[in-house]
């Protein structure tokens, strides 16, 4: 794509973009590399010491600065293509936005909970929901209603299969919200200011609840801020006309403040005062902002294309991926558990936890959730042009 700084998201979305991608296939890549980590330091092996201790840290211990990012990515691209559809966001239809949300979420939620809900049943280890935290059926209306990450915060955490959807919670609980929130009030530059209170909430609530694990990390407002950043680079990337230095600069201004605050503020003792209020999450946030306005305009998009095939590839399916990673995990745990624990072994678990995790999402996507996505939206789409004939074939009152 050409670094044209006339471009928009509407404009650049007739094509991938290669960063966004690149951003998603990274993130995706921390967050199972620290699951699996994790299980072998919960089952005591000595795992800890193997790397240097930064690059340890970086590793496998960047699973939330991930997730955060992928809020803010979330954000830019469900306000980018909202504006692409209904060009202003004030015109956005509630109904459809959420069927495709329904058409792009539901079909992977729904066969993940049904493995869940099996392997409960059967009692498999590592799977069964611990009754003094919650029943089957409790479980299952937490992850259908999106309050996992409440139910974890009231309750203590379950099995790790379960655990993923916490953050599927804060996703969707602002995206029931959103298209409301667009309507009501009407004019983009009214919507900046909802986003800029989620913004200025976001530290407050990491700050109060920063002794109250999860809430620190899981409440709602702890994190709504990462969405609400990604919105800002949506609407700036659409609607802002910024000269091609000026977007090559935010670039690598943004990518420089990600890189210190993963690398800096990965251990808890080192703060300098900004961990301790929650900030060292929200500078993160507006770095991911300060990057994605420029991909958004289509700055770098041919570069971060070149050679990176495969990690672009594990992006698009970075939801599968996230949601059914802790099935494979969990299940060459159980395995690993019972083999001699040669080092050898265990760095061949990690690469086999690892591509196993990849190619079980890589199939639930080529082979279900996206055949599935566009069944589903091509049934809405023809509902709607059928309605669309019917009120032009009928008179008007």
């Amino acid at each position: 794509m050409p670094e044209s700084a006339e471009g928009t998201i509407a404009e650049s979305s007739r094509f991938r973009l290669a960063g966004v991608d690149l951003l998603r296939g990274l993130c995706v890549l921390a967050v199972v590399l620290h699951h699996i980590h994790l299980r072998f330091v919960l089952n005591e092996y000595q795992v800890n010491s193997v790397l240097p201790e930064t690059l340890n840290q970086v590793m496998f211990w960047s699973a939330y600065y991930a997730v955060i990012t992928f809020f803010v990515i979330s954000g830019f691209l469900i306000t980018g293509l909202t504006i692409r559809r209904w060009e202003i966001l004030g015109n956005v239809h509630a109904g459809q936005f959420y069927r495709m949300r329904m058409a792009r979420i539901l079909p992977c939620l729904l066969l993940l909970l049904l493995i869940l809900s099996i392997l409960h049943l059967l009692g498999t280890a590592g799977f069964v929901i611990k009754p003094e935290r919650a029943s089957l059926g409790r479980a299952l209306a937490a992850a259908l209603t999106f309050h996992v990450n409440w139910l974890e915060g009231h309750h203590g955490y379950l099995p790790g299969g379960w655990g993923v959807l916490w953050s599927l919670s804060v996703e969707e609980a602002f995206y029931l919200l959103f298209p409301l929130i667009c309507l009501v009030i009407g004019g983009e530059r009214r919507l900046l200011w909802p986003l800029l209170c989620l913004i200025i909430l976001g530290p407050i609530s990491r700050t109060l609840y920063a002794d109250q694990d999860p809430w620190g990390s899981y409440a709602y407002l702890s994190c709504t801020d990462g969405i609400a950043f990604g919105c800002l680079a949506a609407l700036a990337s659409a609607r802002l006309r910024i000269s091609v230095n000026v977007l090559r600069l935010s670039l690598i201004a943004g990518a420089s403040m990600a890189l210190i605050v993963i690398i800096i503020f990965n251990e808890d003792e080192h703060h300098w005062g900004l961990a301790r209020y929650g900030l060292n999450v929200t500078v993160l946030e507006a770095a991911i902002a300060l990057v994605l306005v420029p991909l958004g305009k289509g700055v770098g998009n041919r570069a971060m294309a070149a050679g990176t095939g495969w990690l672009r590839a594990i992006g698009r399916c970075s939801y599968e991926i996230y949601l059914f990673h802790m099935l494979v995990i969990l299940g060459l745990m159980a395995w690993f558990k019972q083999t001699p624990r040669f080092g050898i072994v265990v760095i061949g678990t990690y690469i086999a936890m690892l591509a196993l995790s990849v190619a079980l999402g890589t199939l639930v996507s080529r082979f279900y959730s996206e055949p599935l996505n566009r069944r589903l939206r091509s049934v809405s789409q023809g509902r709607r042009r059928s309605d669309a004939r019917m009120q032009l074939a009928m008179p008007e009152e």
